[in-house]
């Protein structure tokens, strides 16, 4: 009999009030339906809630399809389901690949990997940081030449455990969001405990709902480790 895979969970929890990329607003969540207030349509002892949550796609640990960067572009609805599950993982521990001086993680990092397929996940460490301040300032992010190598080596999807995968203290400019999504490259931003993963023979799912004309919304992401 095959040993079960166990589950490792690579999100962040979503809550009102989250302030997942600093600048951008935190979800709001309020009641539709109170439980008190369903006693008086269900039958005795039947009760139920139901919720409405406001929040922008940017929340959480969330997926970026090409919709998010082209107009022309798939959207999340337009997105092929054999992309986003049970995807082989290849992860890079790069703790200490990069320095306060020296934030971009270039070609060099993934070098000597089969990545055809694959989902490459870079584990930075940032995601300590995530909720405080210091998360926005300082991260570590991926250069346009590693972007190039993962396109060129046929990643299929690239997350990271940082703030964004561009560098957003250098200007407008996002090289690698435009690089990876226009390739079809998807895109995963804030994951978490990637440090749990072994460098390769994990099996990665981050899906997110069909929302037509959406480009980016969270997902559970979450690896399957023999």
């Amino acid at each position: 009999m095959t040993a079960p895979l166990s589950v490792v969970d690579l999100s962040h929890p979503i809550r009102a009030g989250l302030v997942t990329y600093p600048g951008l607003p935190a979800p709001e969540i309020t009641p539709f339906l109170t439980r008190e207030n369903s006693r008086a349509t269900y039958a005795p002892g039947t009760e139920f809630a139901m919720d409405v949550i406001t929040m922008i796609g940017n929340t959480g640990t969330y997926l970026d399809s090409p919709f998010h960067r082209y107009l022309d572009g798939p959207d999340l609805a337009g997105l092929d389901l054999s992309t986003l599950v049970g995807l082989r993982a290849e992860v890079f521990h790069l703790t200490e690949a990069w320095t306060a001086e020296r934030r971009g993680i270039g070609p060099e990092a993934f070098a000597d990997r089969d990545l055809q397929g694959a989902a490459v996940l870079i584990h930075t460490g940032w995601d300590r940081h995530f909720g405080a301040p210091e998360y926005g300032r300082g991260a570590p992010f991926l250069t346009a030449e590693g972007a190039r190598r993962l396109i060129d080596d046929g990643a299929t999807l690239v997350g990271i455990d940082s703030v964004n995968i561009d560098d957003t203290e250098s200007g407008g400019e996002r090289p690698a969001h435009t690089l990876l999504l226009g390739a079809g490259v998807h895109v995963v931003e804030h994951l978490t405990r990637l440090g749990d993963l072994p460098a390769s023979g994990a099996l990665f799912t981050a899906a997110p709902p069909a929302v037509e004309g959406f480009g980016t919304f969270p997902v559970r992401a979450f690896a399957q480790v023999p």
